[in-house]
């Protein structure tokens, strides 16, 4: 795809989706990093749901550490995996008063030393939580991203240096929510709504797509 063509994508998706964030409810940086563990093969409605109950009782690491993991467990049964996740999260937050003063690291290394956090949710806190250029790559960045050929890569990682090389740096946390919104609204997984696409006409996949249909026509 030529860089004219990728550049006039993230225009278009940047006019589409100027504004939008994270749809995780959160109040301070422990509370963010605390719903993207959970957000983890759980929706952000269903994180939200639960996390509106668990952080009215439990705002921060001190006043999480007093649950027990059964207890935790509890509170937070309606998300996947809620009990390697409630293992993960009492770990964290305790790491974080032994070592952080109970306050969210600001670095990438020292996130992904935490459980449960790996390269996407350090990312989702560094730029949501502090403002620092980073791009968590879910299955809806990698998604798109591949779909319309900002990055052709076969992990996340892959994807997130392709991203990182084709979106200016001040713009990467921004360009983080411009494709999940666009992968959650329209380019889904299953059944893409491409006549509702702003950038029909531009995208690769649906260009092969029509290459395919004409083929199909043409060897009938």
């Amino acid at each position: 795809m030529p860089e004219t063509d990728k550049h006039r994508i993230l225009e278009i998706l940047e006019s589409c989706y100027q504004g939008s964030t994270t749809a995780l409810e959160f109040a301070n940086s422990f509370q963010l990093l605390i719903a993207t563990i959970l957000s983890a093969q759980t929706t952000d409605n269903q994180v939200n749901k639960l996390t509106r109950k668990l952080f009215a009782q439990y705002p921060d690491a001190k006043a999480l550490v007093q649950l027990s993991e059964e207890e935790l467990a509890d509170e937070i049964k309606g998300v996947g995996l809620y009990k390697n996740k409630a293992r993960n999260i009492l770990a964290t937050a305790k790491i974080l008063l032994e070592k952080y003063d109970g306050q969210v690291p600001r670095d990438r290394e020292a996130l992904m030393e935490l459980p449960g956090v790996g390269r996407k949710t350090a990312n989702v806190v560094l730029a949501n939580a502090f403002g620092i250029p980073a791009i968590g790559v879910d299955t809806h960045v990698f998604r798109v991203a591949n779909r319309l050929n900002l990055a052709q890569g076969r992990t996340p990682e892959q994807v997130e240096q392709q991203l990182m090389r084709a979106i200016p740096r001040e713009k990467w946390g921004d360009a983080h929510h411009w494709l999940i919104w666009h992968g959650r609204k329209i380019c889904k997984a299953q059944n893409p709504q491409c006549s509702r696409c702003p950038v029909n006409q531009l995208c690769p996949s649906k260009t092969e797509e029509k290459k395919e249909k004409r083929s199909g026509r043409q060897g009938g």
